[in-house]
């Protein structure tokens, strides 16, 4: 055996490691979520009998968003979801204590989030996967460092909503855009490892389990496109009012930043005393979609969803945006079906095909990862029944946005993120992986006919099965992951020039 399948397989065994212990910080940050928002609950059920409990209630929360607001505040980076830092440390931009980012999401993503804020759990257990992986990696290579890294974020994906594919899928399409086979092998690793713990915690049974035994024929495709096209409608709203959201609060200058989260947790105490079957990140509102069938309350839920949602995010607290999208997405397709089938135009057994393929179509559109969505509700469902006409809807949606002008979520709120401040690495030589794509204009160049950003030289040559030593006179075809070797102060740089002269 040579020498670097050696490396590769140590790699992957320090990669199986990060994900049994992500799954284990992951299953324990889900198990806490759970008891505290059943906690809350129960006050405020109580609370209809005995209203001072809402004087306990308001005395919690503003604990709650003190100590959250004040965890940011000594970390800023432990705010929000987490997937735009992420994106940035993977790219090479951004660096971070790992420990503590760790233990304050941890904490603060528990308070916030059991709270029942509209704020998902997956966005931060990413986060959490990802600080594991750069422990686990802080004294390997800079490379490796974010091959488990990655492979720390699927992990905590995976553990989050029981989808190692998914959450594999997600960390290649829209966190890392890269699908050397280093990456998605460690990944899936992880990934596989974290599911198999979590599902010895709470079992085998799919997150969303929504039984459903009808195919949707291909004749009613047309309702698919309808709703693929006010699914991307939506989700360019939602974008938005995510990204200018924070705006309002910035206007806010009497209320310190850190105490922004105080905001939204009072707004949900009425919110949780009148309906409190509709508060936290959504699962169990989508598990239970039958319950509610009356059109006029479902889109006065949907309506206190999107808005909330995007209040609940912006305040900056620890807290993800992935469940509230697919709970938004689940009542649209919901609100839709039963319309159509109040006009005789559907037959009622067929609405919750449409609830699930809805799910998959907003986060398409929202989040500008089509294959992510459609692998991650197959997952998450537990059936492969709805495959095709999920895929059409997820493709619609996205076609949608795009035309709208919309750009991946997560992308653009890294974009947003300041960078003046970001502490870079300061090694002297890194790797870079960059993917050749069919529509590149590097594609079908000699390697000596590209001006390459300063500093970089063309290490490797990845093409299918085979490593190739480029010269002057190699071709990069479509589809070669091309290794660069660059000065570890100006990767982030080179990243960003090669990304335009792709286009």
């Amino acid at each position: 055996m040579d020498k670097q399948k050696i490396i590769n397989l140590k790699l992957m065994a320090i990669s199986l490691v990060v994900g049994i212990v992500a799954g284990l910080v992951v299953g324990a940050f889900r198990f806490a979520i759970g008891q505290m928002q059943t906690f809350w609950l129960t006050i405020f059920k109580a609370a209809h009998a005995e209203l001072w409990l809402l004087g306990v209630i308001l005395l919690g929360f503003i604990i709650i968003g003190l100590v959250a607001g004040y965890l940011v505040k000594q970390e800023p980076h432990a705010g929000g979801s987490g997937i735009p830092e992420v994106e940035l440390q993977l790219q090479g931009k951004l660096h971070l204590n790992w420990w503590s980012i760790l233990w304050r999401k941890f904490l603060g993503g528990v308070l916030a989030i059991g709270s029942g804020l509209f704020l998902g759990r997956e966005g931060p257990s990413i986060q959490l996967g990802a600080a594991i992986g750069q422990g686990f990696g802080s004294k390997t290579s800079q490379t490796n460092r974010r091959v488990l890294i990655a492979t720390g974020a699927a992990s905590g994906l995976s553990a989050a909503f029981g989808a190692p594919l998914g959450g594999t899928m997600f960390v290649l399409e829209e966190v890392f855009h890269n699908f050397s086979p280093r990456v998605w092998l460690n990944s899936l690793t992880g990934a596989l490892a974290a599911n198999f713990l979590v599902s010895n915690l709470f079992g085998q049974k799919p997150v969303l389990a929504i039984p459903y035994n009808h195919p949707f024929d291909v004749h009613l495709y047309g309702h698919l496109i309808i709703l693929g096209i006010i699914l991307g409608l939506v989700a360019r709203f939602y974008q938005w009012g995510l990204l200018n959201g924070k705006k309002i609060y910035d206007k806010l200058t009497f209320i310190p930043r850190f105490m922004h989260g105080l905001i939204p947790l009072f707004l949900l105490i009425p919110i949780a005393f009148i309906m409190p079957q509709i508060i936290g990140g959504g699962n169990e509102l989508i598990l239970s979609w039958h319950s509610i069938n009356a059109i006029k309350l479902l889109s006065i839920i949907f309506i206190v969803r999107i808005i909330f949602s995007i209040i609940s995010y912006d305040s900056g607290l620890p807290g993800g945006i992935f469940l509230p999208i697919l709970t938004m997405g689940a009542i649209l397709g919901e609100l839709y079906g039963l319309i159509m089938v109040r006009l005789g135009m559907l037959p009622e057994g067929l609405v919750v095909n449409l609830v699930i393929f809805s799910m998959a179509g907003l986060f398409s559109g929202i989040v500008r990862s089509p294959f992510t969505a459609i692998l991650l509700i197959t997952e998450m469902v537990g059936s492969l029944l709805h495959l095709m006409p999920l895929a059409v809807l997820a493709l619609v949606a996205y076609l949608v946005n795009d035309l709208l002008g919309g750009k991946p979520i997560y992308e653009s709120l890294a974009d947003r993120m300041e960078t003046a401040n970001l502490e870079v690495y300061a090694d002297n030589v890194d790797e870079l992986t960059v993917t050749i794509f069919e529509e590149s204009k590097l594609a079908d160049k000699e390697v000596k006919e590209i001006k390459w950003p300063e500093k970089t030289l063309v290490k490797l040559i990845h093409r299918g099965a085979h490593d190739i030593i480029p010269f002057g006179k190699t071709k990069l075809l479509a589809g070669d992951l091309v290794v660069l070797e660059v000065d570890s102060k100006c990767r982030s740089k080179v990243y960003d020039q090669i990304k335009a002269m792709q286009k």
